[in-house]
């Protein structure tokens, strides 16, 4: 079966699973609208039809909305429906137009948008005089590096922030039934401002996106042999590199300035990192270079971990023989061990006929995780602390 096919089979077996599974109750009600079919607002989809929801979808490709319509996202749009809110999934440089389309066409219901950019839509919103009483401008921090309905899961807003953007104007009810929708899909609602969103993904999603790009963008040149000495840590370092192109030029066009601002800081920090190579020897170049190595550990520290706490795992390296099966019976014996997986990486070596899983666990079950394990015939490759 080929990788397509695959994706194909399991998506079409989850979107059979949710249709019949057990709908729990929903806080959002009546139909929603969702404007844009493909990554985030099909997912969006998926995720209320399971709850029984009523989703009209709407997309300018045809091609598109009948995909997600088949994959069971919703039902395609009617011109009599009565939505209660609308979901605006599309690229940023149409938000604002649908945004003002959609508020005019739909009187009673309130809109939210789930661009990944928040000032520069609202600004021409405002410039043009629209009635913006009804919208609320919203954000969830979720996605993968393939868009379209194809790629749409269920459960890809599950415990990741979803930033809402309220106002003086907003009433309470408009902003339960926006902070509902984040809470139905299992996300995190968390109220900023527009200025402060936009900040704020510069750092975190924006810039991050430039670096790992220009960083892949090395490896075009590079030759053969050093690419074949390509680890995880280089893979999970440009993951990220493989996002469409056309969709960024619009995010980072739409956002420029607050990433502007991120990138000029850290180009200094570049020019002093590479100031302090050029002669190691000086005296400080040593400290410089460490401190800069020190800064991205208290860096680390801060990032929120799993279900949100601040707080550091250990890291088992364990030998996996590329064999069905082997992953589960480390899982089961992990469990017989009493030992919770916080964590999972594999990585895989060309032509090794192995692979190394490295496994986080919380600091404590860390000698009880190695011994036990080796017990059991396992080959433990290292540890945090080797």
């Amino acid at each position: 079966m080929t990788d397509s096919a695959a994706t194909s089979a399991r998506a079409l077996d989850g979107a059979r699973e949710r249709a019949t599974a057990p709908a729990r109750a929903s806080r959002v009600h009546g139909t929603v609208r969702i404007v844009g079919a493909g990554l985030l607002g099909s997912s969006i989809g998926h995720a209320l039809r399971a709850l029984g929801v009523d989703v009209a979808l709407e997309d300018s490709s045809k091609a598109q909305l009948r995909l997600a319509v088949d994959y069971g996202a919703g039902r395609v749009a009617a011109s009599d429906d009565e939505p209660t809110l609308v979901v605006v999934a599309v690229p940023p440089d149409v938000t604002a137009d649908v945004i003002e389309r959609e508020l005019a066409a739909h009187p009673t219901a309130v809109v939210t948008d789930v661009a990944s950019v928040k000032l520069e839509p609202l600004r021409e919103l405002r410039e043009r005089g629209v009635d913006l009483t009804r919208y609320i401008g919203s954000h969830p921090l979720a996605g993968r590096e393939r868009g379209g309905a194809i790629a749409a899961r269920a459960d890809i807003f599950i415990g990741r922030p979803w930033v809402v953007c309220r106002d003086e104007e907003t009433s309470a009810a408009d902003l339960a039934l926006v902070e509902g929708l984040a809470l139905d899909l299992g996300a995190t609602p968390l109220e900023m401002t527009p200025e402060e969103h936009d900040q704020a993904v510069a750092l975190v999603s924006h810039v991050p996106q430039l670096v790992a790009s220009l960083l892949a963008g090395r490896f075009v040149t590079a030759p053969d042999g050093s690419l074949r000495l390509a680890g995880q840590g280089v893979r999970d370092t440009t993951r990220i590199a493989a996002s469409a192109p056309e969709l960024w030029v619009q995010i980072l066009g739409a956002n420029a300035a607050p990433v502007v601002d991120v990138l000029d800081a850290l180009a200094a920090d570049l020019a002093s990192v590479a100031d302090a190579l050029r002669a190691p020897d000086a005296p400080g170049a040593r400290r410089a270079v460490a401190d800069t190595i020190r800064r991205g550990n208290d860096g680390v520290e801060r990032l929120p971990g799993k279900h949100g706490q601040n707080r550091r795992f250990e890291q088992i390296v364990v030998m996996v023989d590329d064999t069905a099966g082997q992953l589960g019976r480390l899982f089961g014996d992990l469990g017989e061990l009493d030992v919770n997986v916080e964590d999972l990486r594999l990585e895989h070596s060309p032509g090794a006929q192995f692979g190394l899983a490295e496994i986080s666990v919380v600091p404590a079950a860390v000698r009880r995780a190695v011994d036990g394990l080796a017990a059991r015939g396992w080959k433990i490759a290292s540890t945090t602390n080797d």
